[in-house]
């Protein structure tokens, strides 16, 4: 990899929680971030994971923080738009000659601008928090604050875009991000089933609805696993059921039909189940990497450390400081950076003086270099991805103006095409499956043959055009095309390569298969999504692959921004692992409060009296409400007309009380409709939001349709389609949907004829052949 030729980024850190994960991971990459920080009652182990690697100026005025911002490249603030200090009275940036990504709940414009929120109440409106929790019990969203990491991953994200577009142009720009639109763009078919539908999954205790996977009881623990994906996930399982006899009726001739076999789930579950369950979790896990099937161990993050594949990869970093009790280790970032290889070792959070706040002596250059409308005009991307981690990706490329040359081919099946399950609306077929349409919109299909030499050579004589080569093939694949990284080098000295394996190219598991739900299960996530006393229940979309995404985009833009080419080895375990929040540094520490959840109140928190999802008036409607101080509190009882327990109550009166303020509050939201009892309590400031289905965010949400969120795109075969929009939203550049997905090859002679040169005959010949099926 070759050696940086522009200095680090400057970034202020203007963050409160709705955006310490994008200061985190601009840390990871080796930003220059320091932090202007108040005192916000971080535990130990939080102030380590969010701000280790970062130096701290102490609040003393608004000239200090004019002079730090000025010599910043990266602005980075977040919290409710009231609090904002970086916004003038008209709206635009009192920092303008930086890159000022502004994070808010709900974002800079809108009918809902001023409302507030904690992860809770930002999953809840985002549609996440719908998605999780038992079919009997209130909805719940995942652990350790995913709504606003993925917030957070955004914002880092158009931190990198901002750069490349200052960097055409010279000039810095206001960009803002919606939590709300973060989350409400990661919910993989939440929204777009009922867009295709007119239908939206439902919680199911961690049953996915397009998908046969989920989390099985073992002997002695619980595994994540199940028989969706290729042909060959099925037949693999099966023989190794026959082998142990245990296979029951599945041997019958008609399971072997993918659609007979998804008809007829619960059964196919049964007998898996049976088969699980005579084993250790362990045992299968390895069984199942041995034979290359998604399967995976269950395991609490306190484990984490014993992950022999994330031991090898060096994932942990190591923080010091002289207030720690000796090395604490923590959860490391989503991939190696290369000015920042691993083994990390980061300093605590430590005090420096304003005047000497930043390490090296200038901003990065602004003299701009070329013109472009969006922040990756004139970039082209290799697209030899599928299923979701990797076309979201691409397709986020694309929305700022990257041209995506996706490759694809009937010999290699994307499910996302061609598995019934995935299309989710009857009758579509492959051009027109619903879940490609989505995450494949701005992208241009080639259709090459990969099986046939003919096509292997077009494709490493596509690499020379080609800024960036993204992949998610398993460990080994491109060698055996002369497409390695080494290769690759030969052929276009400058490529970005983006691998985007399950758990990386090297170490003891690397050629591990995994799915969404194994990830998850790996990294410690699913294990907390137990409610006290029960199963863990696992995440019903494929949150995971999204995170991965997410930190490859960070890590594309990354290198692009440094003008050099270098490759990427994303692990998509290791990015999951590093969006657990503090959950391994606390390993160092007592517990930061006592665990009050039940099976009836999950969403409890130690921070925070009242804080969970209430029953509402409608049939399975709810409204979460947070409650993060007294003042709020107080505000509260004003609305509701009291709830037992004296407004001037404060936390450790309230966690007292917890059981009562909780029944007498959802017997107050059980009268009322959801929507109107989330505004009323927002009116009062109070945090709270509808638990949002995907009907509501599509049709029902005023903010969204305010915003322009779900945009129109003419498809040639489905019609008009609204899509899931785009969630950094650069002012002086802004993002844009162009066009559709592609149908199958549609753009194989284009892009041939215009980059390689071929002919009418030439491609006639290759037809013929079966090159371009």
């Amino acid at each position: 990899m070759s050696g940086p030729t522009t200095p680090p980024p400057r970034v202020l850190d203007l963050t409160d929680g709705l955006a310490f994960q994008g200061a985190r991971l601009l840390v990871g990459i080796g930003a220059d971030v320091v932090r202007v920080d108040p005192s916000e009652g971080l535990d130990a182990a939080a102030r380590i994971h969010w701000h280790a690697g970062k130096r701290r100026v102490r609040p003393t005025g608004e000239r200090v923080l004019d002079d730090l911002a000025a010599g910043a490249d990266v602005v980075l603030e977040s919290g409710p738009f009231s609090a904002l200090r970086g916004l003038r009275s008209d709206g635009t940036s009192r920092w303008p000659h930086a890159v000022h990504v502004v994070v808010t709940p709900f974002g800079l414009t809108g009918p809902h601008r001023d409302r507030l929120a904690d992860d809770l109440v930002l999953a809840s409106a985002g549609g996440m928090t719908w998605l999780g929790g038992r079919a009997d019990g209130p909805p719940k969203p995942p652990p350790r604050e995913q709504a606003v990491q993925v917030a957070g991953a955004h914002a880092a994200i158009a931190a990198l875009l901002g750069l490349l577009a200052r960097d055409r142009t010279g000039a810095g720009q206001l960009i803002d991000i919606s939590g709300q639109e973060a989350v409400a763009a990661t919910l993989e078919t939440a929204a777009i089933a009922w867009i295709h539908a007119g239908r939206f999954p439902v919680r199911s205790g961690g049953v996915y609805e397009h998908v046969a996977h989920r989390i099985f009881a073992a002997s002695d623990g619980f595994v994540a696993g199940g028989y969706s994906g290729s042909n060959r996930m099925w037949t693999d399982l099966l023989a190794w059921m026959v082998e142990e006899g245990e296979a029951a009726d599945l041997v019958d001739e008609k399971w072997g039909d993918p659609v007979v076999r998804w008809q007829g789930r619960p059964h196919v579950d049964e007998v898996v189940a049976r088969f699980v369950a005579k084993r250790g979790a362990r045992a299968v896990a390895e069984e199942g990497r041995s034979r290359a099937l998604p399967w995976a161990e269950v395991v609490p993050p306190a484990q984490l450390t014993e992950n022999p594949q994330l031991r090898d990869r060096q994932f942990f970093v190591s923080v010091v400081g002289d207030d720690l009790p000796g090395v604490v280790e923590d959860a490391g970032f989503p991939w190696e950076a290369p000015r920042l290889p691993r083994p990390v070792r980061l300093p605590a959070l430590h005090e420096t003086p304003a005047d000497r706040a930043w390490t090296h002596p200038e901003p990065r250059g602004r003299q701009p270099r070329s013109s472009g409308a969006r922040a990756l005009d004139g970039v082209r991307v290799l697209d030899l991805t599928w299923v979701l981690a990797g076309p979201y990706v691409t397709k986020q490329l694309a929305e700022h103006g990257a041209e995506i040359v996706k490759i694809e081919s009937r010999h290699r099946q994307d499910p996302t095409r061609f598995a019934p399950s995935m299309r989710l609306r009857d009758g579509a077929g492959p051009d027109d499956s619903a879940y490609f349409l989505n995450f494949n919109r701005g992208k241009r299909s080639v259709a090459l043959n990969l099986r046939t030499d003919e096509g292997v050579r077009l494709l490493r004589e596509l690499v020379p055009h080609c800024d960036v080569v993204v992949e998610n093939f398993s460990p080994g694949v491109l060698a055996k095309w002369g497409m390695d990284h080494a290769s690759l080098r030969e052929l276009n000295p400058d490529v970005v390569l983006v691998s985007m394996a399950g758990v990386g190219q090297t170490g003891p598991w690397r050629h591990a298969v995994t799915f969404a739900d194994t990830l998850a299960a790996m990294s410690g996530l699913s294990s907390e999504t137990r409610d006290p006393g029960g199963p863990p229940q696992g995440l019903t979309f494929g949150l995971g692959d999204m995170v991965a995404a997410n930190a490859a985009v960070l890590a594309t833009l990354t290198l692009l921004a440094e003008q050099r080419g270098g490759h990427v080895d994303l692990s998509q375990l290791e990015a999951m692992a590093a969006s657990i929040g503090p959950a391994v540094a606390e390993a160092a520490f007592p517990p930061a409060g006592e665990d009050h959840r039940t099976p009836e109140h999950p969403n409890r928190s130690v921070r925070a009296v009242p804080h969970g999802v209430y029953p509402t008036a409608g049939e399975d409607r709810w409204v979460a409400v947070a409650v993060l101080d007294d003042a709020q509190w107080r505000a509260l009882v004003g609305v509701t007309g009291g709830l037992g327990v004296p407004a001037g109550a404060d936390l450790a009166a309230r966690r007292a009380a917890e059981d009562t303020i909780d029944a007498a509050l959802a017997g107050w939201t059980a009268q009322r409709d959801p929507v109107e009892a989330a505004a009323a309590l927002q009116a009062a400031g109070v945090p709270a939001a509808l638990v949002a289905t995907g009907q509501d965010l599509v049709d029902r949400d005023e903010h969204l349709a305010a915003r322009g969120f779900y945009p129109v795109l003419e498809h040639p075969i489905a019609g008009p389609v609204r899509h899931e929009g785009i969630v950094a939203r650069l002012g002086a550049t802004p993002g844009a949907l162009t066009c559709p997905a592609p149908l199958l090859g549609q753009d194989t002679a284009a892009v041939l004829t215009e980059v390689l040169g071929l002919d009418e005959t030439e491609l006639a010949a290759l037809a013929a052949a079966g090159v371009t099926e």
